[in-house]
């Protein structure tokens, strides 16, 4: 296929390609979802490295599925990137080590490996180019993954970030990030120095604080100050996509079902004193009360109770709506997996659950009429628009980042079809809180906080 870009994408190739060397600083393609980030990147490659002959080995950080297929098929789609020679380097450590002595252009491994890649060449770092793909993944300026970078960063001649989510939770992410393209020259040289400049604390305790909210007239001054080295661009504003529908299906429990949920509830509340609930434990709860939403919870042992059926008949019944229609449906809990399968397993629909780059092709080829996915493990890099338009989030999560992402392997450049997007929300259940703070795009932690607190002073009134 020939490669015609857009003009958006001819500014961000011209921007890989001539940013400076180190000690200058990096660049953050933070590109929205859709845009091309990968067939740019791999263009600009391709001249640093053919035509310029400025680059000699190119190493690729991605989430896990993405480095197993994405970048390949990529560059093996366009006819200008014939000559790019692309290795996965995943697997077993002897499967690696293989992989690394393979000559290549450019070699893509998974983020979780990044440390042991930095210990296995230590002083002997090889790579001249570095991109990361999905940035954010490096946020926490406490990962090994982050430090491992760091301790190679002045060996990195060109270093290349991309997202559309820079920023998933807050301001606050962007400061890891944007280290790793300057060195704290921007936004400073420690996380607490930038804390302190930009933020007041929010949520906390008397001894931690729990999360952080911007000072008046903090983020347009962090992105002045980030704008020379950031190139920010949303999908809406540079592609002709067709409309995406989000769509709220109720689901009310029955008799039976409601007076299991609301005694659970109610123990599950009432163990936990309001004032003094952590982030721990708010996770801890919050997780149990999704779970019996979706109806059913983790025992002892990880044995799986059973509930209610209630979100199971709504879901099948949205799939016999469709009349036919592929869906791709995202699944929190693997008992919900379990479930989904075993309500379907008499449908006579072509089930699968994502695994690898076969799925993506057999559904794409529409071989799949339902693709149970967990958003992590399809959230980033794959190309599913070609497949079908409907997606169906049987539980969520409190991750706006990984919301966005897996909605957007369907709502992406290619599509031709008006996409639809069903949630599947249990009425006064916590999938209520969940989806209003996605649509808030609040602060995950505040917003979970917030939430249990209220349903904990709701529970103490209706038991006074």
């Amino acid at each position: 296929m020939k490669f015609l870009p857009h003009n958006y994408q001819a500014y961000c190739i011209n921007r890989i390609v001539d940013m400076p060397v180190f000690p200058g600083p990096g660049l953050g393609a933070y590109l929205g979802m859709g845009l091309g980030k990968t067939v740019i990147t791999l263009t600009a490659v391709n001249e640093l490295k053919y035509s310029r002959f400025a680059v000699r080995k190119v190493l690729v950080i991605a989430p896990k599925k993405v480095a197993e297929a994405t970048w390949s098929k990529e560059a093996a789609k366009w006819e200008h990137l014939k000559l790019l020679r692309i290795i996965p380097v995943l697997g077993s450590l002897k499967q690696r080590i293989r992989a690394l002595n393979t000559p290549a252009d450019v070699y893509v491994i998974n983020r979780e490996n990044v440390q042991w890649l930095v210990d296995y060449y230590r002083n002997d770092w090889p790579f001249d180019m570095v991109v990361i793909d999905e940035s954010s993944s490096f946020k926490n300026h406490q990962a090994k993954r982050f430090k491992s970078l760091c301790w190679v960063r002045k060996r990195i001649s060109r270093l290349v970030e991309l997202t559309g989510t820079p920023a998933p939770n807050g301001l606050i992410d962007l400061w890891a990030q944007v280290y790793l393209l300057d060195g704290g020259e921007r936004l400073g040289k420690t996380i607490g120095g930038f804390r302190q400049r930009y933020f007041d604390p929010d949520q906390r305790s008397a001894q931690q604080v729990f999360s952080y909210k911007p000072k008046d007239g903090a983020d347009d001054t962090i992105q002045d100050k980030i704008n020379d080295i950031c190139i920010s661009m949303s999908a809406e504003d540079y592609l002709d996509l067709p409309e995406c529908l989000s769509i709220e299906v109720p689901v009310q429990l029955d008799t039976k079902a409601q007076a299991a949920y609301k005694k659970l509830e109610k123990d599950m509340l009432l163990e936990i004193n309001d004032e003094e609930i952590t982030a721990t434990t708010a996770a801890a709860l919050g997780t149990k009360l999704l779970q019996l939403g979706n109806g059913a919870v983790y025992g002892e042992d990880r044995q799986v109770v059973e509930i209610h059926k209630c979100k199971i008949e709504a879901f099948l019944e949205l799939v016999e709506a469709l009349q036919g229609q592929s869906a791709l449906v995202f699944y929190n809990f693997q008992h919900d997996r379990d479930r989904i399968l075993a309500a379907l397993k008499k449908s006579g629909l072509r089930i699968r659950v994502y695994k690898d780059a076969q799925d993506e092709t057999d559904w794409n080829n529409h071989q799949i009429d339902i693709l149970l996915a967990h958003p992590a493990s399809t959230a980033y890099g794959l190309n599913l628009q070609d497949g079908g338009n409907h997606i169906i989030w049987f539980g969520l999560n409190w991750s706006l980042e990984l919301k966005q992402q897996a909605d957007k392997r369907l709502h992406r450049q290619g599509q031709k079809q008006k996409v639809f997007i069903h949630h599947l929300i249990v009425q006064g259940s916590m999938d209520e809180d969940v989806m209003d703070a996605l649509q808030g795009k609040s602060n995950t932690q505040e917003s979970l906080l917030k939430s249990l607190r209220v349903r904990i002073e709701k529970v103490k009134e209706e038991s006074a």
